[in-house]
């Protein structure tokens, strides 16, 4: 029997990155770099809570280095009107590369897996961040669905030159989401390290950032169902745990790829079914 508390702990980080990139793609942008995005929110978290043993500083770092990122890709895909797709593997690139380099230069040229103060357990063996998690997803679809914000931004990401005719500014829009988007991001990297590994190691996002993408097509860009499908990646990833402990004879390599397996399956048997935001990946350039 699946122990529900750390199904959700397990589905936080992709939840959470799941339910940026949401309101990311509803303005009408993807996050291509959300991994990279993780990952260094997940370094930047280790390399302050370890000197201070305080976690919630080192969320604060991950926060921090996921919108400095954030704001990065969006020089080039909004300021410049650059390729999203480009720039978000550009970001990945680069955020892998140096939080790898960085690492190796701190503690060794093989590594090391360091252990970490985790976030103390509240109400039934949770934490405040994933009880954050779990209260954002109805806050973000009453912002989304009811308040005029909600409206204009979904309006930027389904045709924003009409957006723009009515008065609405389009880049500012998109402005928004990012900066929520970036957030959400370091956040969710910082937790992985923080509440879920307890722990650092190179590349431990380990294709969670795409993951979540794939959740946000899988749950319709709707907040709720995008949660309910980060659920179903945070049981995959608890079976290899519960199966070990039973002993079982399937490889654990298989529990290992189970996530990533349904990912391929929802793109594959869901995706094509759902009707994305309009200007999804288009740049925009404001007209004169």
């Amino acid at each position: 029997m699946i122990d529900v508390a750390q199904l959700l702990i397990f589905a936080t980080p992709v939840a959470l990155a799941a339910l940026g990139e949401t309101l990311y793609e509803r303005s009408g942008q993807i996050n291509i770099g959300l991994e990279g995005m993780m990952i260094a929110g997940a370094y930047a978290a280790m390399v302050v809570a370890l000197p201070t043993g305080n976690p919630w500083m080192g969320l604060g770092a991950g926060m921090l280095v996921g919108l400095i990122l954030m704001l990065l890709q969006g020089f080039f895909t909004l300021r410049l009107a650059k390729d999203q797709v480009v720039t978000g593997t550009a970001i990945n690139l680069l955020a892998l590369g140096l939080t790898g380099t960085l690492f190796r230069a701190q503690f060794g040229q093989s590594g090391q897996l360091l252990s970490l103060a985790k976030l103390p357990k509240l109400v039934g063996g949770l934490d405040w961040v994933t009880l954050l998690t779990i209260l954002l997803v109805p806050i973000l679809a009453w912002v989304i669905r009811r308040t005029a914000w909600g409206l204009a931004m979904r309006a930027s990401g389904e045709y924003p030159v009409a957006a723009e005719a009515a008065g609405l500014s389009v880049l500012r829009l998109r402005l928004g989401a990012s900066i929520v988007a970036g957030l959400f991001a370091g956040l969710a990297g910082a937790y992985l390290a923080l509440g879920v590994a307890g722990s650092f190691a190179e590349g431990m996002t380990a294709g969670r950032g795409f993951v979540a993408i794939a959740m946000v097509t899988f749950g319709r860009w709707r907040p709720g169902w995008v949660f309910l499908a980060s659920l179903l990646v945070g049981y995959a990833e608890t079976l290899q745990y519960a199966f070990q402990v039973r002993g079982t004879a399937v490889p654990h390599q298989f529990f290992i790829a189970l996530p990533y397996v349904l990912a391929l399956a929802v793109l594959v048997l869901v995706g094509r079914g759902g009707r994305a935001p309009g200007a999804l990946g288009q740049p925009y350039r404001r007209s004169r």
